[in-house]
Order: C-alpha cells, then sequence, then structure tokens
C-alpha cells in the first residue's frame, strides 16, 4: 500500500512548516525520504484515517516542533547596494586623454606633430621645381587633347548615345522617338554654349598675346599649362608621391581578442569559449591609446594576470602581431583578474634611440624623478632617486652601461650632488663624467678593484658620520631624520646627496681579497645610507650569490632588469617570485631588445621601459654643461678639482682598539647597546648616534659575534640582550695583529 505522505505532499507540508519559522535546521530530503519508506515497512497495514506519521521522519520537523530549512532551496539574500551608492562607486572615465594633461607627454606629441607638417611640407617643395611642375608640362597635351575630347562629347551628348542604341535594339519607337527629341534639345543649347565659349577663349587668347602685360602673360601661360598638366594625368600616375607612407595595421576587435585568449592554453577561458561563450568579460569598449589599442579585461574567477603573462608569446601568436608589440599589464587600482592588454602599432624594439629629456637641459634637481626612458605605450618614465638604491643587471651587450650612464648624467646635473664614479670594466663608458666627479676610476685591474672598495669603506663611514650629524639637527629643520632639499643646500653641513655608481661590480664583490669586504660594506650602506642621502646605483652582468651577495640583491628599492639568461637570475634583480608573477626578462630578445627591460619599484607595478640613450659625445655635452655649472657655484671636489686619483686615507679611529678601550677586563660579557653608547662618547664625531644593530653590523667583519648575554639594567632588573664577550674581542685582536706582523 503506498505511504499517504508522497514526495509532492512532503516538500509541500515541510515548505509550509519552514515559513512559519525561517531559522529552522537542514534537511537532507534522500535520508528523510529513506527513513519515511523504512517506517512504511515497518506499518503495512496504517490506517489512512491516521493522519502523516511524524516519527517516520525524524528530521523533518525540529524537537520544539519549528519548521526545518531544505538543502536545496535558495536561501533569503540582502539586496545589494542601492542606485546612488552604485553610482557613487563607479569609475569615472578621464575628460581628457592622460598624454594631453601631461606636460611632458603633450610636448613631445606637439614636437611630433610639428615635425610631421614640416616633414611633409619640405619634402613636396623640394619636389615642386624638379619634379612635379617638369611632370605637369609633359602632361599638358595629353591634358588638352583629353579636355577637347570631353567638351566635344558634352556637345554632341554622347553619355546618351548607348541608351538610345538599347532602345533601338529593342525595337521600342515610341522611346526611342522620345530620347532623339529630347538629344536634339540639348545639342542645340550644348552647341550654343560651345561656339560661344570657343569665341571667348579665342577673345582671351588674342588679347594676352597682343595686349596684356608680358608678367601677366606669364602668368597666363603657366596656369594654363599647368591645368592641362593636371588634367592630363593617368588614373594610375598620380603628380604627388606619399611624403609618409602610413602602416597599415589591423584594427583590434573584441572577436580577435577573445579568440587569441582562447588559444594561449587556459583552461577556464578555453572551456567558456568552446561553450559558445567569450570566457572573458570586456569591462569598458576598446579604445585606441597612444600608439597601439587598449582592453581592459575582466578574466575568469581564478585566473590572474600573471597566468596570460606567463603566456605572453602564445598571446601574440593569436593576436598574429609581433611579441614587442603585445603587453599585458595589470591594473594595480582594481583586482589581480583585471587584465589591461595594449597592442602596440610597433615592435617597441623598432621604436629606436630614445632621446633623454634632459639631454639639453642647463641643470637638474636629483631630489625630483630622472627621466629615464618610455614604456611601450610611449609614456615617459622615470626613476627617483633620493632614499632609494638602484639595481640594474642584464647579459653583455644588452644596454645595462647605457642606463647607468643615464642616470649619472641626471646625478651630475645637480651641481650639489658628489658624484663618485667607479667603472670595473675598463672600456671608459663614463671616463666624460671623470671632470665632475669626487671620486672616479676606469679599470678591471686589482688597484682599480682596491679603489672601489675603499671607496665603499669610506662610504660606509660617511654614512656613520652622516648619522651623527642628522641627529643633531633641530626638529623643525629636521622633522623626519632624512636629507631634504632644504639641508642639502646648507653646504655647511656637508650632507649633500653622493652618488656612488659601480658598474660592472660583479668584478669588484667576486674579488678574492676585497670581495667579502666590500659586499659587507655595500650592505651597510644601503640599508642604512637611504635616508642619509647616499645613493648607490649598481650594475652587474652576473647576478649570482658570489657576484652578487643577497643582502644587496635583497635590500635595493629600485630594480631594472634587461635581457638575463633564466629565472635565477631574474629573481636575484627583480627580487624573489618575480619570475612566478610574471615578471620575465628572460622574454626579452637577445640585440634584437637591447634597452629594453623591467624596471621594478618606481611605480607601483613592474613595468617594461625602453630605456634612453646617450652616447659618447652627448654624454661630454652633459658633462661640460654639468662641469661649468658646478665651476659656477664651487661644488668642484676631489678629481673633479685635480687631486690626485690615489685612495685617501681612510679612518683615523681602529674600531676594535676602541672598544677593547671602553670594556674593562673585569666585565667579560657587554651588552652592545652599552658599547655604542660609550663609543659615542669616546669618539662621537665618529660614533655619535650609533645603536646596538650599528655595533653588530661593524663587528661582524672582524669575526665577533653577537650572543644572548644576561645582564643587569639600570633599574636593577635582570634581563638577557645581545652582546658580545670580551674573550671574542681579544681573539679578533690578536689574530689581526698576527696577520699584520705576518705581511
Amino acid at each position: 500500500m503506498k505511504h499517504p505522505d508522497d514526495d509532492n505532499e512532503l516538500f509541500n507540508r515541510l515548505e509550509a512548516e519552514m515559513t512559519g519559522d525561517p531559522a529552522g535546521d537542514v534537511v537532507d530530503l534522500d535520508k528523510a525520504r529513506s527513513a519515511r519508506t523504512e517506517s512504511a515497512d515497518r506499518a503495512p497495514d496504517a490506517s489512512p484515517d491516521s493522519g502523516p506519521d511524524r516519527s517516520a521522519d525524524p528530521s523533518a520537523v525540529k524537537s520544539d516542533g519549528s519548521a526545518p530549512t531544505l538543502v536545496d532551496r535558495a536561501a533569503p539574500t540582502q539586496s545589494g547596494p542601492g542606485l546612488i551608492d552604485r553610482i557613487r562607486d563607479s569609475k569615472r572615465l578621464d575628460v581628457l586623454p592622460a598624454w594631453v594633461k601631461s606636460g611632458p607627454e603633450f610636448a613631445d606629441a606637439m614636437r611630433w606633430l610639428t615635425g610631421h607638417v614640416w616633414h611633409t611640407i619640405t619634402f613636396h617643395a623640394v619636389r615642386v621645381p624638379f619634379l612635379y611642375v617638369p611632370k605637369l608640362v609633359w602632361r599638358s597635351p595629353r591634358g588638352l587633347a583629353n579636355t577637347l575630347t570631353r567638351v566635344g562629347r558634352w556637345a554632341v551628348d554622347a553619355e546618351g548615345e548607348p541608351l538610345r542604341q538599347a532602345e533601338a535594339r529593342r525595337e521600342n519607337s515610341e522611346l526611342y522617338l522620345k530620347l532623339s527629341r529630347q538629344r536634339d534639345r540639348r545639342v542645340r543649347l550644348r552647341m550654343l554654349l560651345t561656339i560661344l565659349g570657343a569665341l571667348f577663349a579665342m577673345g582671351m587668347g588674342l588679347f594676352l598675346v597682343y595686349g596684356a602685360e608680358p608678367m601677366t602673360q606669364v602668368i597666363a601661360a603657366t596656369v594654363t599649362v599647368l591645368t592641362l598638366g593636371w588634367l592630363g594625368a593617368p588614373a594610375d600616375a598620380p603628380l604627388a608621391t606619399r611624403a609618409v607612407i602610413k602602416t597599415e595595421v589591423q584594427k583590434l576587435t573584441s572577436d580577435i581578442v577573445v579568440k587569441a585568449m582562447a588559444s594561449i592554453g587556459i583552461g577556464q577561458i578555453a572551456s567558456a569559449v568552446a561553450k559558445g561563450q567569450d570566457g572573458i568579460k570586456f569591462v569598458a569598449p576598446i579604445t585606441r591609446e597612444g600608439p597601439g589599442w587598449r582592453a581592459d579585461i575582466d578574466l575568469p574567477l581564478g585566473v590572474t594576470v600573471a597566468d596570460v603573462a606567463d603566456r605572453r608569446a602564445r598571446l601574440a601568436s593569436g593576436l598574429r602581431r609581433p611579441l614587442g608589440c603585445v603587453w599585458p599589464d595589470a591594473d594595480p587600482s582594481e583586482h589581480e583578474g583585471r587584465l589591461i592588454l595594449w597592442v602596440g602599432d610597433r615592435d617597441l624594439s623598432k621604436t629606436g634611440m630614445v632621446k633623454w629629456q634632459l639631454a639639453n637641459a642647463r641643470r637638474h634637481d636629483i631630489f625630483k624623478r630622472n627621466p629615464f626612458g618610455i614604456d611601450p605605450r610611449g609614456r615617459a618614465q622615470s626613476v627617483p632617486m633620493i632614499q632609494h638604491n638602484i639595481l640594474i643587471g642584464s647579459l653583455p651587450g644588452q644596454g645595462k652601461t647605457a642606463s647607468v650612464r643615464v642616470l649619472a648624467c641626471g646625478a651630475a646635473l645637480d651641481p650639489s650632488v658628489e658624484l663618485w664614479l667607479h667603472e670595473n670594466k675598463g672600456t671608459g663608458d663614463l671616463d666624460s663624467l671623470e671632470c665632475v666627479s669626487h671620486r672616479f676610476v676606469s679599470g678591471i685591474d686589482d688597484d682599480s678593484i682596491k679603489y672601489a672598495a675603499d671607496s665603499l669603506k669610506l662610504l660606509r663611514a660617511e654614512v656613520m658620520r652622516r648619522a651623527a650629524a642628522i641627529k643633531k639637527l633641530p626638529r623643525d629643520l629636521c622633522p623626519d631624520k632624512r636629507i631634504t632639499r632644504q639641508i642639502a643646500d646648507k653646504r655647511s653641513l656637508k650632507l649633500w646627496p653622493l652618488v656612488g655608481v659601480f658598474d660592472e661590480c660583479q668584478n669588484l664583490f667576486a674579488h678574492p681579497k676585497y670581495g667579502k669586504q666590500a659586499g659587507e660594506d655595500a650592505e651597510f650602506i644601503i640599508k642604512l645610507g637611504r635616508a642619509l642621502g647616499v645613493i648607490l646605483i649598481l650594475a652587474t652582468q652576473r647576478p649570482d650569490k658570489d657576484s652578487l651577495p643577497t643582502g644587496i640583491s635583497g635590500n635595493v628599492s629600485i630594480r631594472f632588469a634587461l635581457k638575463v639568461a633564466g629565472q635565477v637570475e631574474n629573481d636575484m634583480i627583480l627580487g624573489t617570485s618575480a619570475y612566478k608573477n610574471g615578471v620575465r626578462a628572460t622574454s626579452f630578445r637577445p640585440e634584437i631588445d637591447a634597452g629594453n627591460g623591467y624596471l621594478a619599484g618606481a611605480t607601483a607595478l613592474p613595468v617594461v621601459v625602453r630605456t634612453a640613450y646617450l652616447d659618447d659625445n652627448a654624454t661630454h655635452a652633459i658633462a661640460q654643461r654639468a662641469y661649468a655649472l658646478r665651476k659656477a657655484e664651487g661644488t668642484l671636489s676631489g678629481i673633479a678639482l685635480g687631486e690626485q686619483s690615489e685612495t685617501p686615507a681612510g679612518p683615523s679611529y681602529d674600531l676594535l682598539a676602541d672598544v677593547a678601550a671602553i670594556v674593562p677586563p673585569s666585565e667579560e660579557r657587554v651588552w652592545n647597546e652599552r658599547i655604542a653608547a660609550r663609543l659615542a662618547e669616546l669618539r662621537p664625531e665618529v660614533y655619535g648616534g650609533w645603536k646596538g644593530e650599528n655595533v653588530t653590523s661593524a663587528l661582524k667583519p672582524h669575526g665577533i659575534k653577537t650572543r644572548d648575554v644576561a645582564g643587569t639594567t639600570d633599574e636593577g632588573t635582570r634581563t638577557t640582550r645581545r652582546g658580545i664577550t670580551r674573550a671574542d674581542l681579544t681573539k679578533a685582536i690578536a689574530e689581526r695583529d698576527e696577520k699584520r706582523g705576518a705581511a
């Protein structure tokens, strides 16, 4: 016998009871039906009048009698934001394009337009007397014949003859006679006008021959011949040639983008396209942006911009465009799935040499961003230098030294900047800037490497001096404890910006004798010198742990990677996980993409930049302007004033001896913070402003390691802090003295 509660009745009953208490329990219908079936088997003789057996479905109703909630019933949802909220949160597009609001980009566009117009005018002006006029004279007889032929055909109504003949062949005599009468009326009028025109032309000709001034005759003859030459031009042979040949580029459409995106091997996109869907969503119309097309795309759930960037070569193949034209980027103001696909009209590598914006400038302020190059969309890109350190890396011949030269020239045009240039390749790429350098060396020999290593020692001491000097400055002058333009201009403080350039630094850091100490000094400068106006620019063609210590590569704030060999080198320059996130300098083509690289740290997201180029002549001209500017303001120093290039004497203090002097033999263990305080009292001009971490960094090169040291604070509290033992100190001094004696 069938149970009285069939499926529909059970569902209706549960739904009705649920409306009484929306906060009921969740019920699995399969379990409820199974329980009902088992109940029916146990009581096959149940009377229909006994009503539904609720004990057979214990999960259908809560113990307190309230209604359950079905698992397959949609839960009530809250309404979304209102109309005003949606309008308020919407993104407003710019009224004017970005290049119009940007002074440099607008000026660059106007320069291009002016150059384009001037080129066109000059192109045709040169050809007018030597090509266009002779062509017109040569074609004038043909133009006269064409003119007489056209007038004759018009006079006799020759254009209507085919229609009349067609009607005659159809034997439509009535229509033929009608067309013939129409033709007779036309011919009478046109012949009269032709005769009158001929008489007028004959009269004008006789007047010009016998009655007009010679100049009038020349003008009339010239105009007549040129006009007839224009009328005699063949349809397939235009008079003027093109001054500019346009490159026809296929317009980027949504269909092309969808097909290309479906071909790059991302499963979510390919499966959606296979089902007849787009797979991606266009959040804005595809528009022109600069010399290319821009498409704003929302990727499927779970797909990131890095996934697309990883398949850039496939995407370029799907779009049928060169690799250097296709640039997928993320939108820093949106979610990780918002893709900005920019497809250029021309390969970035074919842009040619990018002119540096400061090539003709008289001076530059290093506290402002230094022009560096352009991105694929033609937008100017710049690099901040103050409070930053810069690392540049690439394979040989990819434009690394040219990038260094641009940054060094920008620093040279600020007369307050002190330049320390070290070119450890020995080819003289930076020789033009020697005239404005405080310290300068060019070479790969041991003496040149030692000079560069000594510079890092001096820079480290300078960082310490500046830290003490900054600490003493009043709060109103230096509220943020960092170098500003106002502080740099006070020459008495000796806190002007100091830029140290180390090109081919792998030859320094990998040197068996000077490399280790140089790496530790550079790491110290990078960590502490940023706010003190000391800037390091490091360039290397071999980024590995030996030639580029991880303490350096992990702490620089601005990175520029041109073509590199592999993932390890890529992440050494651009930072850990850069390759995984789709920022891959390995994708650049050797030699073809020379000058193109990923710039990270200067903008919110890494961006591809084609660097500006300065040859040796341009660099020399900039250096001479910088020299004159520095000479006028009295900021020349060091090598620029003709001092000898030998390494100046290092600091006159002995750190280990000073520490031994302030740590008595009775004090077996001492905290580093107390050492810093005592050193500041001993030599405030050297150790002023030192803290415990400064002591740790300074003693590490000497083999003295810090450890947990128990002690008592000034308040009498027992605690453990980082410190050293005097035994380690005396051991380090003994080993050093022994090495000096052996030497």
